[in-house]
């Protein structure tokens, strides 16, 4: 049973990549059925070997999500720090390391879960029925449970539940735009037999799963279910690698550089330590003390809570993050790569342009050469009923008041639809189609020429054209090819642009993105919406995916800085492109919500899919649209690039922290002097003290100018020449100024525990000061209220919670902390340090004011 399965599966897999260059009867013998469909007990059997009509989506392992949030190197440092403080007896601080870390972890893993467990239930779509042939008749079944050789029956509104080979048509026309990104439906024809290499979008004879029938009734062939049809064929192609977001390759960067910065400092302390002849035990305290005070044990918790908090912002928002890093990516993105139909556009047809030698036949044309209702039906007969309305005409008044005598559907060959309706005593044709088989007819010939320069005018640019007419008659039309017509005007159709995509594109232009449009839709269609937008403008290039294949992956790199449009792309196109941009070090978006989209989403650096959009993209997506508003995209980008400065904020404030406490006791070490600090008030100091005031910068409202900065800057911006400039700046005067302090003290014969306390608390008090600082890039007495509106947390935070554990952890209990009672007179050292730290970093703030005035946008 085994090889059978396998040989079957093999078989299977041929039959869907060649069907559609087969007749019907090859068709039906390749899949071993008959126009009466299979029988039920046959239909089970192989349902047992082909399995559901579904696409299965994996789901990750919970255990892997928990696991995966102790992955990262600071972590590993602190772990390992916990593990050497418990061996030598030191419990206080391996139960202070583990509890931040497993707090850490449990934050990231309930948001992450929780964003699963939401996207799953987005996912749980009703799954639809559909009308097969078993035994001989027509039943209706669930969609799932239809296999390889079931023959379907569709008609206009019927979802195409498989990958079936039509093998009856009558006028069927389907859209196909969830697949091709083609929002025009495409004609079907069962008897056309197509080349082996014809492409996807020009396979007239195959209805592909997921698509749904607009008008027309036809019966076809199922040749695939589930992974095995077009949609599962994409949908296998996901399984790749997802890049890691900016964020979290700046940190683990940045954490692999701080591992050998520890390292090198460790081993020469224990290197100078032996030759000093110092106490190995001791020794072994301060490496711990060096250890906890090189690593920024908030880091982790803090920048879990940015992300949680843009998260919970945007899904107010109407948005879903089904990963935390995924909000900080906006904040990054350098290029967004966005499809048309949907995202771009309204994904509904109108009409855009009328050109009538008689506007008094135009409304008569429209309501009834017309076989659809405003709700339902072809969308260009849909685009005119509702142009109707707007010029308030009501369709169903002037069908009643003009009955149809005769209809000729439409032909798919002919390209042309035409009726008779009784018009005040008279029968009158009405017809249209395309201009070029109606000009065939037209008797008016001396308006052709003017009519056919309108004509290349719309189509130029991008409208999809028909032409109408009318004719005298006197009874139904033998041979629709013999009438003579007066063709008397053109309207054109347009998808058009949605309101919010305008201002989307500009606020992406601003903020120095580059937009590519990337569709399955024509070229001088998708170069007109680009224009509309705002994408596609002077300079710019548009080509057609098939242009691409002319490129190395190279030369493409730098044609992509130009191209603003990319049409007939294929799903290999679009993940071409992302890959390509990525490899040049661009931060890549993609919006999307088609099956065709999910490839180019699930490898982006960031994919973003609509709600309404294909079950399958939406489950590779980072980002789901609730609302389909691209409105939301624009405050997407400002809350990611809020969240990217305010982590940046976080990291200065954390790593300098870590930094000053490391050359304070790496100073005093070479100077032979006693320990200034214990590593139980490093502790105290990193998540306590730090912990006040790094939890509430995250919460800083955005300073405007950091949206004129290129975003590309924003993937080095953690850790660049400024931010490591502020850091050892801060670092080394914090260090010796409260080491200046220690040393005063100790010659003026303070007993070391007090003396070591002053400087904790001065230490602390350093912090306090740098905090203050950190809540805008701009000096604190400029605009001095601006830092109270900017974050009033920080400020509230210290005086409501920092001075009163400060005073605790003194008075109430020191000996945890190794401590002791110091007088009021004492508190003049903290105090003066202080001020010096505030003093010194005003100074420095107003020397990068003037340097970078232009920057701050003043």
């Amino acid at each position: 049973m085994l090889r059978k399965t396998k040989k079957i599966s093999k078989e299977k897999e041929k039959i869907k990549t060649t069907m559609h260059n087969k007749g019907v009867e090859e068709v039906l013998k390749e899949v071993d059925s008959s126009l009466k469909g299979l029988t039920s007990e046959e239909a089970q059997k192989r349902l047992k070997v082909y399995g559901k009509n579904k696409i299965e989506l994996e789901e990750e392992n919970v255990l892997k999500i928990f696991l995966r949030q102790f992955t990262s190197p600071l972590i590993v440092i602190l772990i390992l720090a916990s593990v050497i403080a418990l061996y030598i007896g030191e419990a206080k601080d391996f139960f202070f390391i583990i509890g931040i870390v497993l707090i850490n972890g449990m934050i990231g893993f309930y948001q992450e879960y929780k964003a699963k467990v939401k996207i799953k239930e987005l996912l749980q779509l009703s799954v639809p029925t559909v009308k097969v042939i078993r035994d001989g008749k027509i039943v209706e079944i669930s969609s799932e449970d239809i296999t390889i050789g079931d023959i379907v029956i569709v008609k206009e509104g019927d979802l195409i539940p498989a990958d079936i080979r039509f093998i009856e048509t009558n006028n069927v026309l389907v859209d196909e735009s969830i697949l091709t990104g083609e929002s025009i439906p495409v004609e079907k024809f069962a008897e056309k037999v197509l080349p082996e290499d014809t492409p996807i979008y020009e396979r007239v004879n195959i209805g592909f799963g997921g698509t749904y029938v607009v008008k027309g009734i036809g019966k076809g062939v199922v040749f695939a279910v589930g992974l095995n049809t077009e949609v599962g064929r994409i949908y296998s192609k996901i399984k790749i690698k997802e890049r890691e977001t900016p964020l979290t390759r700046t940190i683990r960067s940045f954490s692999k550089k701080l591992l050998v910065v520890i390292i090198s400092i460790l081993l020469l302390i224990f290197i100078v330590g032996l030759m000093q002849g110092r106490d190995i035990e001791k020794l072994v305290m301060l490496i711990i003390a060096q250890l906890v005070s090189a690593v920024p044990e908030g880091l982790p918790i803090v920048i879990t809570i940015a992300l949680v908090i843009g998260a919970i912002t945007l899904y107010k928002r109407k948005v879903l993050i089904r990963q935390l890093p995924a909000v900080e990516a906006l904040g990054s993105a350098t290029f967004i790569c966005t499809d048309k139909t949907g995202t771009i556009t309204e994904n509904k047809l109108t009409v855009e342009k009328i050109y009538s030698l008689e506007d008094s036949i135009n409304h008569l044309v429209f309501a009834l050469c017309n076989d659809s209702d405003i709700e339902r039906g072809d969308p260009i007969e849909v685009a005119m009923l509702r142009w109707l309305e707007n010029q308030g005409y009501d369709y169903i008044n002037l069908r009643e008041k003009y009955p149809r005598l005769w209809l000729y559907p439409f032909d798919t060959k002919l390209k042309l639809m035409a009726s008779i309706h009784k018009v005040k005593d008279e029968d009158i044709l009405f017809i249209k189609g395309a201009f070029e088989s109606l000009e065939k007819l037209t008797e008016n010939v001396e308006d052709l020429d003017s009519l056919r320069k309108v004509h290349d005018e719309m189509a130029e640019s991008g409208l999809r054209v028909l032409a109408f007419g009318y004719s005298k008659v006197h009874g139904p039309i033998q041979d629709i090819t013999k009438v003579k017509i007066k063709l008397i005007g053109l309207i054109g159709f347009l998808d058009p642009p949605k309101e919010t995509a305008v201002q989307a594109v500009n606020a992406a232009k601003k903020a120095g993105i580059n937009i590519i449009m990337i569709t399955g839709d024509n070229l001088k269609t998708a170069k007109t919406v680009a224009k509309m937008v705002g994408i596609h403008d002077e300079g710019k290039i548009a080509l057609e995916g098939k242009d691409l294949e002319k490129y190395d992956d190279e030369s493409l790199k730098s044609l992509l800085y130009k191209v603003s449009v990319i049409a007939r792309a294929t799903p290999e196109d679009k993940f071409r492109v992302v890959r390509i941009l990525q490899s040049a070090g661009e931060e890549v978006v993609m919006m999307g919500d088609g099956v065709n989209d999910m490839p180019a989403v699930k490898a982006a650096d960031l994919g973003i899919a609509m709600n309404e959009g294909s079950q399958a993209t939406k489950s590779v997506a980072k980002m789901v649209l609730m609302e389909r508003d691209l409105s939301v995209i624009v405050e997407a980008i400002k809350i990611g690039r809020t969240i990217s400065h305010n982590l940046r904020k976080v990291i200065l404030y954390l790593v300098s922290t870590s930094m000053g406490e490391i050359v304070l006791l790496f100073f005093a070490f070479m100077l032979a002097l006693p320990q200034p600090i214990y590593a139980t008030q490093i502790l105290w100091v990193n998540l306590i003290t730090d912990g006040i005031q790094d939890k509430t910068l995250v919460l800083s409202k955005e300073e405007k100018w950091i949206f004129y900065l290129k975003p590309k800057t924003f993937s080095e911006w953690f850790l660049d020449k400024i931010q490591l400039f502020r850091v050892f700046s801060f670092a080394f005067f914090m260090a010796l100024l409260n080491l200046a302090v220690f040393l005063y003290l100790l010659k003026s014969d303070y007993p070391l525990e007090k003396a070591i306390t002053i400087v904790f608390t001065g230490v602390v008090f350093s912090q306090w000061a740098h905090g203050f600082q950190i809540v805008r890039e701009q000096p604190f007495f400029y605009k001095p209220l601006d830092n109270f509106k900017n974050n009033p947390y920080i400020f509230l935070a210290v005086i409501f919670i920092g001075i009163p554990l400060q005073l605790s952890a003194i008075y109430i209990f020191p000996d945890v902390l190794h401590c002791t009672s110091i007088e009021l007179s004492d508190w003049i050292y903290p105090v003066i340090t202080f001020v010096g730290i505030f003093g010194f970093l005003e100074i420095r703030k107003w020397i990068e004011f003037f340097i970078f005035k232009k920057l701050y946008n003043i």
